[in-house]
């Protein structure tokens, strides 16, 4: 038995495709239930505040409430010469402990010299990007304001909300439903069937768990952070998170992370995890990654998922992993299927 009482369990496998597609919708329930009483969606108009030119793209920043007393703020990066809708990308920025980092992250040079936002807009992509709760321009968005910041403000915002009835994560994945909503509401911008996320470490998380509950996501290319809990635990390595991501019950509930991540199939999905990353123990990425080949097998999709794994490698963004990612949207959303 796992410390604090949890009876060791995998996820049962599904015999067929119709058995898998006739559970997800009760599957899907179950996690927003386990999200608490979150406030209802609805497709933001957001503000631009502001609009620049760069090299190859057009900057325009960008700010919507988010319906629950909070004000998000994004990026919208527009291909230069875009003249017709095609593929988009939702960027989920990391967490790391930086943050001051946030939708910025799109214009660093990281994890290889040419910056996302301006890599994805030279192949032709609308990328959009935003500041998740605690980050960026929402550092002071918790119940203190001014008072608190990065760490304080996210673990003020967990308190607050369980309190509430609603989790950390749970408005987390809202928020990026939401920036998700405003993007499919951008017809002159954007292909529907041609979106994908992507993002590394709780980036990674926030992009797996949005085209888990969200078949809008067309494709997604997850970075890090392929965390299955109960081998977590055994590996006494629950620190190796921060207490924005934890959902109660889930365990309880018989649902661990292969059964999220499940939930993807048959949409095109790559894991890139490194084997030496503490807060991805890798018998537990082999299970996830075992369980989907298992499941896209099932649809006889199988060169729709890939999981790969880096001997050697801990917790970071490599550049092979970013040609990985880059190669990957290209094959399923550039050109149309």
């Amino acid at each position: 038995m796992l410390p604090g009482q949890f009876q060791p369990f995998d996820y049962p496998l599904p015999t067929s495709a119709r058995e898998w597609d006739a559970n997800k919708a009760d599957l899907r329930a179950k996690l927003r239930r386990l999200f608490g009483d979150l406030p209802p969606l609805f497709t933001p108009q957001p503000e631009m505040v502001k609009k620049e030119e760069k090299e190859g793209y057009t900057l325009e920043k960008l700010q919507f409430d988010n319906g629950a007393g909070h004000t998000i703020y994004g990026y919208l990066v527009t291909p230069a010469g875009r003249s017709q809708p095609g593929p988009a990308i939702l960027y989920h920025h990391y967490h790391g402990g930086e943050y001051d980092n946030g939708k910025e992250e799109i214009l660093h040079k990281w994890p290889v010299n040419t910056p996302p936002a301006e890599a994805f807009a030279k192949a032709g992509y609308v990328v959009l990007a935003i500041d998740a709760y605690g980050f960026g321009e929402r550092q002071h968005q918790g119940p203190a304001g001014a008072k608190e910041s990065g760490s304080s403000t996210e673990s003020a915002l967990f308190k607050m909300f369980i309190w509430q009835g609603k989790t950390l994560w749970g408005m987390m994945v809202r928020d990026d439903m939401l920036a998700l909503n405003y993007l499919l509401s951008r017809t002159d911008l954007v292909v529907p069937e041609r979106i994908g996320a992507t993002g590394m470490s709780m980036g990674s998380t926030r992009t797996w768990w949005l085209a888990a509950l969200d078949e809008r996501i067309k494709a997604a290319v997850c970075v890090c952070c392929l965390t299955r809990y109960q081998n977590l635990i055994r590996r006494g390595e629950i620190n190796q998170h921060g207490i924005y991501y934890f959902v109660p019950d889930l365990l309880r509930e018989g649902v661990d992370m292969e059964a999220v991540v499940g939930l993807i199939a048959p949409r095109p999905l790559l894991t890139l995890t490194g084997d030496q990353d503490d807060g991805s123990p890798v018998d537990g990425v082999n299970r996830i990654n075992q369980f989907a080949e298992q499941l896209y097998g099932l649809y006889n999709q199988g060169d729709h998922f890939h999981g790969k794994v880096y001997p050697g490698v801990a917790h970071k963004y490599t550049p092979d992993m970013w040609k990985e990612t880059f190669a990957w949207f290209q094959r399923f959303l550039k050109e149309p299927k």
